[in-house]
């Protein structure tokens, strides 16, 4: 089964990816906004604003601008603790100017929640707490202790306190909300982004495997000819070899050495499927080959067979695609963990569409995650509770997301359910209490002799490794 310990699986290394002229462009629109405001205020409205502060605040987000713009290279990408200080800086200016301009009677007051978004959206659990906390004692501290905003005749603009308090409750309730809202949908992205890479290299693993076995088996079938004149050969000189005895065991040798060339190539030509006689099978037999790693692990694993009414009894032949076989291998390996001694794989099929139950008499899925199965679990399981279970096991919770994403993509649709709340067609035998797994498919896509599935045989074409 797939596992990785690579830095693609780990969300709290994602803020790596920020390119550090990312945030430069995005300061210098603050900058320009920024400037814009204390002009207007100014030229438009002739407030009494502390001007010169105001532009001091503006000129050292510059000079960190061009400061970074001149030191640093194009490419560079911030680090957790880097992008940590480029937001705390940001949320610091902005309250400065915030202070030098009436405070949380300012409408640009809102604009303390950017910060807090952007660091729920692509920092560390612990540094979205530092930030959302810092925003949080700056917006307290602006509500009462900040500049006035004077106009031209003298006059004070201040808001009633009810307006104030109602100012900073919804910044407050707004920095709680959006940056657990921007980080719950963050993460959830970030896991599956990182769960389809996962499958995507799953699936490249079986596809490389199975071209693989391709290849032995191509080499396999082109040894044959000259394998076999070999040992005819070799038959010959050592019928007419009898008075020398040396090169009598020489040809002997020789054919014995054929032989056992035949033989490597017939044991290493086992995974080779990539044959075009062989991109279709049984659905047994897929089944089988899905099974077969999980066959000596001390469960019983017993196959069934249910052909629809009225429907022959023949099983249908189904396309050998890498992500059925790696995606129904996943879905059996899971059951074969948590079984207590049996699991069965039940075939049935009809006009319209073929199916697969995975069951076994475990205790079946938790009943407060069912609806969440195939969703992906970014963590890892605690060996202490599945080692019971899952003995020398250790994954990253992936793989029936994966068997789910593979299996869908190839046109299944999956149900999971426990046994005694299963109401499908097919009913269930009693001693089947666990988990069962049903993946369905429209004959017209995974039947290997409807419409465009069929394969023209012919020559083989090369596998490009």
């Amino acid at each position: 089964m797939f596992n990785s310990s690579g830095a693609i699986l780990h969300g709290q290394e994602r803020s790596n990816w920020i390119r550090l002229r990312t945030l430069i462009f995005l300061r210098w629109v603050a900058i320009v906004g920024q400037l814009a405001a204390i002009t207007v205020s100014q030229q438009m409205y002739n407030l009494q604003l502390e001007f010169g502060l105001c532009y001091l605040a503006i000129g050292v987000s510059v000079v960190g601008n061009l400061i970074a713009i001149f030191v640093f290279p194009e490419n560079k990408r911030l680090n957790e603790t880097e992008n940590f200080m480029m937001v705390l800086f940001d949320l610091l200016q902005l309250s400065f100017l915030l202070y030098l301009t009436g405070g949380l009677n300012n409408p640009f007051a809102m604009l303390m929640l950017g910060p807090v978004t952007i660091s729920a959206s692509v920092l560390g659990l612990r540094s979205t707490i530092l930030i959302g906390g810092c925003a949080i004692m700056l917006v307290t501290m602006l509500a009462v202790n900040h500049l006035p905003l004077v106009t031209e005749s003298g006059e004070v603009l201040r808001l009633p306190d009810m307006f104030v308090f109602g100012n900073w409750a919804a910044i407050t309730i707004a920095t709680l909300f959006m940056g657990a809202y921007s980080r719950r949908v963050s993460s959830e992205m970030h896991s599956m982004s990182d769960a389809l890479a996962a499958t995507q290299m799953a699936l490249a693993r079986e596809q490389k495997l199975t071209d693989l076995g391709g290849v032995v088996a191509a080499a396999a079938h082109e040894l044959g000819t000259p394998l076999a004149t070999i040992k005819l050969t070799s038959a010959e000189l050592f019928e007419e070899l009898d008075d020398r005895p040396d090169l009598r065991e020489d040809a002997q040798l020789i054919r014995e050495q054929a032989d056992r060339c035949r033989d490597i190539l017939r044991n290493m030509g086992r995974a080779g499927k990539d044959d075009l006689h062989l991109r279709q099978a049984p659905l047994s037999a897929v089944l089988n080959e899905a099974a077969e790693p999980h066959m000596d692990r001390g469960k019983e694993i017993i196959f069934e067979e249910h052909p629809g009414s009225g429907t022959a009894f023949q099983q249908p032949s189904i396309l050998r695609k890498p992500e059925v076989i790696h995606g129904l291998r996943n879905l059996v390996q899971n059951a074969v963990d948590f079984a207590r001694t049996t699991v069965w794989l039940e075939s049935s099929w009809n006009e319209n569409f073929i199916s697969i139950r995975i069951m076994d008499d475990g205790r079946g899925f938790p009943p407060q995650t069912i609806g969440r199965i195939g969703d992906p679990f970014m963590r890892r399981r605690r060996q202490e509770t599945d080692r019971p279970s899952r003995p020398g096991y250790e994954g990253m919770g992936l793989g029936l997301f994966i068997a789910k994403t593979l299996l869908e993509r190839s046109g299944a649709e999956l149900r999971f359910a426990n046994g005694p709340e299963w109401t499908g067609d097919v009913p269930v035998m009693a001693n089947r209490t666990g988990a069962i797994v049903e993946v369905r498919w429209p004959r017209r896509s995974i039947d290997a002799r409807a419409g465009d599935n069929i394969v023209p045989l012919g020559q083989n074409r090369p596998i490009e490794t």
